[in-house]
């Protein structure tokens, strides 16, 4: 039996909630979750407490047995070092007679049975524990003065560290920092807040807030800054081409503490990257960027460049996900500029911003376009001189927006910077909501596809030949979620790949999830069922946290 098996039933046994056990060791229920489901262990402080409150001993909790506690001797606890030499003698002599008995009887059942091999003698369990008793007491002693016993205890029974999941909207989206997010959770949609519903289930969630219209890097730099807690700093060879200020808001705090870092027993505490739609291209620069930095940046400003394009932090990264994102770009695009109007439609967004970004609602809706000038930092006093300027940088912005790169052409582009990171786990997922026409040969829209997603599909679905630019469009990209197609939300081209395999998951390629069906707000729980949405993302977490890890450095009794 596990110690979380065996902390669920001793609770069990005294009547005890999660909540009721979290508030007697000062821990929050989260942990007590964690603990039984085995994700962590309690540290050596906690498992001490839970011994003396559940009236058993801390050697019982950590050895992977079902010895009836009676049996079992304390070895880490101050009992051990307390034992009355008397009681120790009686011990020691009643397990010495019985050693003696054993070999007697085995000895005689020798001599009638006539030679045989010489087997192997096993201690009785008391004197083992004595023993391994006999040697943390000797090293306490010996280690004592110099302040490493306590050092040693926490080593061996450190957590394994939980990689928290941080969740990136997508285009037009918004995170936890905008305050639609109260009434409206991005991440969850109609079935309520999915991160509240992770983190009651033991997971630690994050979502980050990035610009809804911006573009990739500029995205990536904001994501980094957040986690960080530090001020955006979009680059002085970026910002210089694209009319731009190098640095946007600062952050105070980051979104949680230690990524990065090392823990006591040397585990590195690394991050689970999930984007939604744009949110993916957004997670895959950022850990190119994080392991491999940007030359031209550094050339630009030397040492003050950002740490981010200095490079050489790719293992700070566990795993990137990717859901129903544009990784190839998408063809609605190409069809809405075939009737010039792409353009219109972010121009007018970008002009929502401009206006709403100036005004009483912005904290409420946060744009991230200060940079720009063309929303301010919510909280920061505006004019109505800034709404006017703000206006009339809204067509200064060039290529770096979103619109470009969600353009098959401009994300080709993008993905001439973006390498994947050997080390990091690789997922994606992909949603149809069409089906092929057996007249046509092109695809239609499922019933149950959102209202809104309907005309964008049928077009979608109508789309294989592309006359306007070099990048070729054929019927693979017919099949699609309402605005991103099938065959992009995949992989991106010409980036290593495989067939999802539960039993040979791979660092450093793609592993493609099977195509699921639904259309691109499914994934997000945007017109879903509650509980399929919960399911998959629980199935999701539980996947990516099997994968192979950094090692545990857990103490585990050998006898």
């Amino acid at each position: 039996m596990k110690i979380g098996d065996k902390i669920y039933s001793l609770r069990q046994k005294n009547g005890w909630s999660q909540d009721e056990l979290a508030e007697k060791l000062s821990v929050s229920r989260q942990s007590i979750s964690k603990w039984e489901s085995g994700r962590v262990l309690p540290d050596s402080a906690k498992i001490i407490l839970l011994s003396e409150l559940f009236s058993v001993t801390a050697d019982y909790l950590l050895k992977d047995s079902e010895e009836p506690v009676q049996d079992i001797l304390d070895i880490t606890g101050p009992a051990a070092a307390a034992i009355a030499p008397a009681e120790a003698a009686e011990i020691n002599a009643v397990q010495n007679a019985d050693t003696i008995n054993n070999i007697t009887a085995d000895d005689k059942t020798a001599s009638a049975a006539g030679p045989k091999k010489a087997t192997k003698k096993k201690l009785p369990k008391k004197i083992v524990a004595l023993i391994v008793a006999a040697c943390i007491l000797a090293a306490a002693i010996i280690s004592y003065p110099l302040g490493l016993y306590g050092k040693a205890l926490d080593f061996v029974t450190e957590d394994t560290v939980q990689y928290p999941y941080i969740l990136v909207h997508g285009l037009g989206g918004w995170g936890a920092e905008s305050g639609i997010n109260e009434q409206a959770p991005y991440w969850g949609a109609t079935t309520g807040s999915l991160s509240k519903y992770l983190t009651q289930q033991g997971y630690s969630v994050y979502e980050a807030s990035v610009g809804p219209f911006s573009s990739t890097w500029d995205r990536a730099c904001e994501l980094y800054a957040q986690l960080t807690g530090t001020k955006v700093d979009y680059g002085e060879a970026h910002s210089k081409a694209n009319g731009h200020l190098r640095y946007g808001r600062t952050y105070t705090k980051p979104l949680f503490e230690g990524w990065g870092t090392k823990t006591k027993a040397g585990q590195l505490k690394k991050i689970n990257l999930v984007g939604h739609s744009f949110g993916g291209p957004t997670i895959r620069l950022l850990a190119s960027l994080l392991q491999n930095g940007a030359k031209e940046e550094v050339a630009a400003s030397g040492d003050g460049a950002s740490p981010l394009f200095k490079g050489g932090k790719g293992n700070w990264v566990n795993s990137v996900t990717t859901l129903c994102s544009p990784n190839n770009g998408s063809s609605l695009f190409l069809i809405l500029n075939k009737y010039k109007m792409t353009s219109l439609l972010f121009d007018v967004c970008l002009s929502f911003a401009g206006i709403a970004g100036n005004s009483p609602v912005n904290g409420y809706l946060d744009f991230h376009l200060e940079q720009f000038g063309i929303s301010s930092v919510p909280g920061e006093e505006t004019s109505i001189s800034s709404m006017k300027d703000s206006l009339e940088k809204v067509f200064s912005t060039g290529t770096d927006n979103a619109a470009y790169d969600i353009s098959p052409d401009g994300c080709a582009e993008l993905n001439k910077h973006i390498q994947i990171v050997n080390g990091v786990y690789y997922f994606s997922y992909s949603y149809c909501t069409t089906y092929k026409n057996p007249l046509t040969g092109n695809q239609i829209p499922e019933i149950g596809t959102l209202p809104i997603l309907m005309p964008t599909a049928l077009l979608m679905g109508t789309y294989s030949v592309n006359k306007d630019s070099d990048f070729k469009i054929d019927k693979t990209w017919l099949p699609n979620d309402g605005l991103v197609n099938v065959v992009s939300a995949k992989y991106p081209f010409g980036e290593a790949w495989q067939d999802y395999d539960a039993n040979n998951i791979r660092s450093g390629i793609w592993n493609v999830m099977p195509t699921r069906n639904g259309d691109h707000g499914t994934a997000i729980g945007l017109n879903a069922d509650a509980g399929v949405t919960h399911t998959f993302y629980t199935d999701m977490f539980k996947m990516i946290d099997s994968v192979p890890r950094d090692k545990k450095y857990y103490f585990k009794c050998p006898f």
